[in-house]
């Protein structure tokens, strides 16, 4: 009795052992035929100086050869290859991949990983998703399923399959890692390395290396759930932190990168931030679910609504807005054209917007300054740990600024309440508790006045400065 109650529980696990690898062997024969290689050629130009006579060679010799033979200076041919991973989703050859991992692609081959190889064609790309679709010439070709990423729980079985390091191993045929969703809805931000930022974010744990970019995420049904699209790193190999676009992403816009139409995005119009406990607490909110409204672009749909600066957003078409996050996607995968409902808080009283969805505008990126600016201006106020300065054109063009009317931080103190609430050199005021500030005389009026906590207005957003 004794050795039965011992190998019962060991010979259940390791049935369940047997039945998980299982699982994963039919993973691997229903979805790796689908993944395939991608090597995309960009040729680059570079001029170079022709009729050299080496170390010792004349410049004006050589300027004689080049007006006498004629031309100008040589061009050289560099060919830069970029390799990375994609997978079949329809039996007619439709590939989805990312779309870093084709950019300005000047040649596109597509190697299966039953060694064949296809010449690719890009039907359509959305820099902003970071998605794309090629097209191959084949018919009866193995299709991934696409799966559900909605209801995805952290803790589930994540699959990455892709093609990393194919080229060193001389092999077309895919590589499975296998790991948990170890997190969900994270965001990533620019980086020199990477110049998009992500959000709404599968992790994995997942081993993800150079050259799965593009390779499919999958459960353990074999439906593909996400893209693989990046990986944390300091070294430039995988660390066990992995990322993958969810594949609802990727079906939204699906159709449109098939027919190779632009894809679109709504748009507001409104600089936005979450509500802190600060927040909440100035604006009397029950919680620290919404966003403030930081400002409003002229003649944008959030203009034409009557959206106000101050405004806190806590839901779209009755849904909760939990935080930015939320109101951005909402807002980019709405209508063109579309009218929704905002529920607001505006001067502690409910009220609703109606907005008219717009499309939004080329993306911009805004540079914004971190560092102390320096040597202060001719001008300038203590208040509260913060050195203020008059907004000169000078400091307009040293920052990259666009405002024309506020006074800049020039310097924070430590420890101090500006410090606490965030405030940083070079973010611009243009509004203290509801009043504008349009230049340093303005802001002494104003902070003069100011006898407990002040809700302060600047370029990235709304702080709660406390009293000292």
């Amino acid at each position: 009795m004794a050795l039965a109650l011992v190998s019962a529980p060991v010979a259940i696990a390791g049935e369940r052992a047997a039945t998980l690898e299982q699982e994963f062997i039919r993973v691997a024969e229903r979805v790796g035929p689908a993944v395939v290689s991608i090597s995309a050629e960009h040729t680059e130009h570079v001029g170079v100086r022709g009729y050299s006579f080496g170390a010792y060679g004349d410049e004006d010799f050589d300027q004689f050869f080049r007006e006498f033979f004629g031309g100008g200076p040589l061009q050289q041919e560099f060919k830069r290859v970029g390799l990375g991973s994609g997978v079949i989703i329809n039996p007619d050859g439709y590939i989805l991949t990312n779309a870093h991992v084709i950019a300005e692609a000047d040649r596109i081959t597509v190697t299966l990983p039953d060694g064949r190889e296809f010449i690719g064609a890009i039907k359509g790309i959305d820099q902003r998703s970071d998605l794309a679709v090629i097209k191959i010439d084949g018919s009866d070709l193995p299709a991934a399923p696409l799966g559900d990423s909605s209801d995805l729980k952290v803790g589930q079985w994540s699959i990455a399959i892709g093609n990393p390091f194919g080229f060193a191993v001389h092999s077309p045929e895919p590589t499975m890692t296998v790991g948990i969703i170890s997190a969900l809805r994270r965001s990533l931000p620019a980086t020199n390395r990477r110049d998009r930022y992500y959000q709404d974010l599968i992790q994995t744990d997942a081993s993800i290396n150079p050259g799965n970019s593009g390779g499919p995420l999958v459960n353990v049904h074999g439906e593909v759930i996400g893209i693989n699209v990046a990986i944390f790193t300091t070294s430039g190999g995988s660390q066990g932190i992995g990322f993958a676009i969810p594949i609802n992403a990727a079906k939204r816009v699906l159709d449109d990168l098939i027919a190779g139409r632009q894809v679109l995005y709504g748009w507001l119009g409104v600089q936005i931030q979450d509500v802190n406990e600060s927040l909440a607490s100035y604006f009397r909110l029950p919680d620290q679910h919404g966003v403030v409204v930081v400002s409003i672009v002229g003649n944008s749909p959030a203009d034409h609504s009557g959206l106000r600066p101050g405004d806190v957003v806590r839901s779209f078409n009755g849904e909760p807005v939990k935080d930015a996050r939320t109101l951005v996607q909402k807002v980019s995968y709405a209508g063109i054209g579309e009218s929704v409902t905002l529920g607001i808080v505006r001067e502690q009283r409910t009220a609703e917007v109606t907005v008219e969805i717009g499309r939004r505008p080329g993306e911009e990126e805004t540079a914004v300054a971190t560092s102390q600016v320096g040597a202060p201006a001719a001008t300038t106020v203590e208040w509260r740990g913060a050195t203020i300065g008059e907004l000169t054109d000078e400091l307009r063009r040293r920052l990259g600024l666009q405002s024309t009317s506020g006074v800049v931080v020039l310097n924070i103190k430590a420890g101090s309440a500006a410090d606490v609430a965030g405030l940083s050199a070079g973010d611009v005021i243009d509004e203290m508790n509801r009043r504008p500030v349009e230049n340093l005389a303005a802001f002494n009026s104003v902070a003069h006045q100011v006898r407990n906590d002040a809700l302060v207005r600047t370029d990235r957003g709304f702080a709660i400065v406390k009293e000292p």
